[in-house]
């Protein structure tokens, strides 16, 4: 059996409040790739439950986080699909990307 590992980096300040994010993964080489924002969903079978961690640093702009929440919904939607082959509610949540997208003005940002 193969296994690969996915590692996070958080710098924080003196008040806890992330200053630095890098990712790495072992297939990749390992080296730490900047980010400046991550959304982790993990279940845990056991208490069928998801649980989250939302990270972002202090250099985080709005816009770039209205484009983060947008295009992991849309991909929610396609993670949906594959998950469950279930086309109606896949595009049902893509559609709610784009009117989160309109909404929060992204369309009119590229104009």
């Amino acid at each position: 059996m193969k296994t690969e590992e996915i590692k996070f980096n958080v710098s924080l300040d003196e008040n806890n409040i992330p200053e630095k994010l890098t990712w790495s993964a072992s297939d990749g080489g390992g080296k730490p790739t900047p980010a400046e924002a991550c959304i982790i969903s993990i279940w845990d079978p056991n208490e069928k439950n998801a649980l989250r961690i939302d990270l972002w640093t202090k250099e985080m702009k709005m816009d770039a986080m209205k484009h983060l929440i947008h295009q992991t919904i849309a991909t929610l939607g396609d993670t949906y699909l594959r998950a469950t082959n279930d086309e109606k509610l896949s595009d049902e949540i893509k559609q709610f990307s784009e009117y989160f997208a309109k909404e929060a003005k992204l369309y009119e940002e590229q104009k």
